[in-house]
């Protein structure tokens, strides 16, 4: 009696504990590629409980079965020569399972990595993230505003973020929105995203980068596109132009909360891209293209600064 009581107790405090366990993020997702790996990590719990739950009923079943019963000194248990056919089906169930959770995952993995569904039709959001110790700075170079430690988006559209490090090497990661990616500091790589669902979500870097890297945190607000565009023009008509000089500042290792700019400092920093140095994996054409106009506009600001130098 009293283990049973034992054993009640410890299956309601089980029960009682995880009631108070808020949803996993990556199981609440947000946005097209967040769903996708979602359904294939549920696809493989399921999966795994069902392997789980035969190889437990098959142990039990021999060892019922099979259990040392009272025979005489001198039994001898018969000689048994292997199964061919369950030899086959210990084989070749694993197999199976591994060969079917490697098809789902190189599926989904071509799928997160392309324009999300249902989107191929919008023009993106580019936005080029990069990270220092320990924040984040985002750039939108068609806004031509910058913010640091928090991102704006527009729901129901494209999302492509431009990646890089201006120290160790980070991992950019929204849960809610998609899987992590890399950042490091001599190459551009790209993850695209989309958020369907407005709402506050939580983003950090997902790679330890030091002594600050619990709190390399940062917001992301998911919010309709003419809320966004609110945004946009209040922060043209209120924000501090971002300077070379307080960029530098921004880049000193230690924390610092949120902060907004006009400007970027692609402007006078231009990230590892090009003919700026460092590889450029993950890049579509559109992005190659981008680049050329990119370098164009750098070239004409430096002959800028040239002539403004001779006129002085």
């Amino acid at each position: 009696m009293k283990m049973k009581w034992a054993f009640l107790s410890i299956i309601f405090t089980i029960f009682l504990v995880l009631t108070g366990c808020e949803p996993l993020l990556v199981l609440d997702p947000k946005g097209p590629q967040a769903e996708t790996q979602a359904d294939d990590i549920m696809l493989s719990i399921w999966l795994m409980s069902a392997i789980v739950i035969v190889v437990f009923a098959l142990l039990a079943y021999m060892l019922i079965k099979y259990r040392a019963s009272k025979q005489r000194e001198d039994y001898e248990p018969p000689h048994i020569e292997g199964n061919w056919l369950v030899e086959a089906i210990c084989v070749g169930i694993p197999v199976l399972i591994v060969a079917f959770l490697s098809f789902v995952s190189v599926q989904s993995n071509y799928e997160v990595e392309a324009t999300p569904k249902g989107y191929e039709g919008k023009e993106p959001l580019v936005i080029y993230a990069s990270s220092s110790n320990w924040k984040w700075h985002f750039s939108y170079p068609e806004e031509n505003i910058e913010t640091v430690n928090y991102l704006y988006v527009p729901t129901n559209r494209p999302l492509e973020f431009r990646l890089y490090s201006y120290g160790p090497i980070t991992s950019f990661w929204i849960p809610q929105l998609g899987g992590q990616k890399y950042a490091m500091s001599d190459m551009i790589t790209t993850l695209h995203l989309a958020a369907d669902v407005p709402g506050e979500y939580m983003g950090r870097n997902a790679n330890f980068s030091g002594k600050g890297f619990a709190k390399n945190t940062f917001n992301v607000n998911a919010v309709s596109e003419t809320e966004f565009d609110e945004w946009v023009e209040e922060v043209k008509e209120t924000a501090k132009p971002l300077t070379e000089k307080k960029f530098d500042e921004l880049l000193e290792p230690g924390h610092l909360g949120q902060s907004t700019y006009t400007g970027t400092h692609l402007e006078f920093m231009p990230p590892p891209e090009g003919e700026n140095g460092g590889h450029h994996h993950g890049a579509s054409d559109s992005d190659k293209d981008s680049d050329g106009e990119h370098d164009e506009h750098h070239e004409l600001n430096d002959s800028s600064r040239e002539t403004e130098h001779h006129h002085e």
